[in-house]
């Protein structure tokens, strides 16, 4: 006898999470830089390492969860007009844009990416206009400001009871500027500034006019006859004498800020709270160490890649409100999790004081208080600042 086999009912399988691709475009900058010494010529993916690092951490957690990132990154010359790139960007669609631009450029395409619904996190420019007079709502930034990178040394040489400074700054824009977050600190902390001194660039060759010329004579004439002071505090940004000033100076002493002592959002050879975790998988995919701007950009691409977990979208909107929500924060291996202050869209975060060694110092400093946050005693706070956001 032939038994029929019972028919076979079609098994629905399990509904697999709906995909979302989300791009993230990184406009750049960029051209080959010079410095005093061929140990400090910053790498070619600098900035753009980190946030690659961040991708593939967002993608760990994101197959799970039908999420796809991908990185778009997108180079120009220094002072060059980006809008049509930026343009190009949007068409490409990319929502969510991080940028290692010049504070000017920033400020060129931020009303036209708002227009669009697009984000913008600067994980480059320190200037504190971008924070303050001209802020924008949809515009977030990971990377610290001059004035809170001046306010983390400051705090250290306050605690280190070296209260009298010498000031020595260069002639180009952010050597001056980065010299006015300096009289700043010095009026914020209680320190005196007992002299300023400015060191003109004359366009000489910064690799061939060293020896005698430039380090054995120049700098310790430049630096003689200065009255009682504790520490040299340098501002040159631009790297055309700095790195020439410690153990060159007429009298021995110390050197802060942009040579010796210097401050930044991260440090390559930290590995406190869990940052051996975060080198380890910088180096693996590098070859390199982990900069500031490297970690400036892991965190912007972080940042996003949160929002996205935990709203399962890629819609600007929803991501823009996740990130503003009160509670919002974000792990960065510093020893708290930091998040943006709601004024002006500025991330909390400790700086760091290294050398070319190690980490010397954290700040905030201890004894340093503050009524809300601690890390609001770094850079202008709320009673002072003058965004006004829509």
């Amino acid at each position: 006898m032939i038994v029929n086999a019972p028919p076979v009912v079609a098994q629905d399988k399990p509904a697999e999470p709906a995909g979302i691709e989300i791009r993230i475009g990184y406009l750049r900058a960029y051209e080959p830089q010079l410095a005093l010494s061929v140990l400090d010529v910053p790498p070619r993916d600098e900035g753009v390492a980190g946030a690659t690092v961040a991708i593939n951490d967002n993608n760990t957690t994101g197959k799970f969860l039908g999420q796809s990132f991908k990185l778009d990154v997108t180079e120009v010359k220094p002072g060059t007009d980006i809008v049509p790139v930026f343009k190009e960007m949007l068409a490409r669609g990319d929502k969510f844009v991080l940028t290692d631009i010049a504070a000017k450029q920033l400020l060129s395409i931020a009303d036209v990416a708002k227009e669009n619904g697009v984000l913008l996190f600067n994980v480059g420019a320190t200037d504190d206009i971008l924070r303050e007079e001209e802020c924008r709502s949809n515009v977030f930034h990971t990377a610290p400001t001059r004035t809170m990178l001046a306010d983390g040394l400051a705090q250290y040489l306050v605690w280190k009871q070296w209260p009298k400074w010498v000031l020595l700054y260069g002639s180009h824009e952010g050597d001056q500027l980065f010299a006015d977050a300096i009289r700043r600190s010095a009026s914020r902390f209680g320190a005196t500034i007992v002299e300023e001194r400015l060191y003109k660039d004359t366009g000489s060759a910064r690799r061939t006019d060293t020896g005698v010329i430039q380090v054995q004579q120049q700098m310790p004439v430049f630096t003689q006859g200065l009255p009682e002071h504790d520490v040299v505090i340098v501002a040159d940004e631009s790297e055309v004498f700095g790195s020439y000033v410690p153990f060159r100076t007429w009298t021995p002493r110390p050197v802060a800020g942009t040579a010796g002592l210097i401050p930044g959002s991260w440090h390559p050879a930290s590995e406190q709270w869990g940052g051996s975790q975060i080198q380890n998988r910088f180096q693996k995919a590098t070859g390199r160490r982990m900069l500031s701007k490297d970690m400036q950009a892991w965190t912007a691409a972080r940042i996003l890649g949160e929002a996205v977990t935990r709203t399962n979208s890629n819609a600007p909107e929803q991501i823009e409100g996740f990130i503003k929500a009160e509670n919002f924060s974000v792990a960065a291996f510093k020893g708290q999790k930091v998040t943006f202050r709601r004024w002006n869209w500025q991330l909390r975060q400790p700086i760091l004081l290294g050398d070319g060694r190690g980490v010397v110092s954290t700040s905030p400093q201890e004894g340093f208080l503050h009524e809300f946050s601690e890390l609001d005693t770094l850079g202008v706070d709320q009673p002072e600042t003058a965004c006004k956001l829509n």
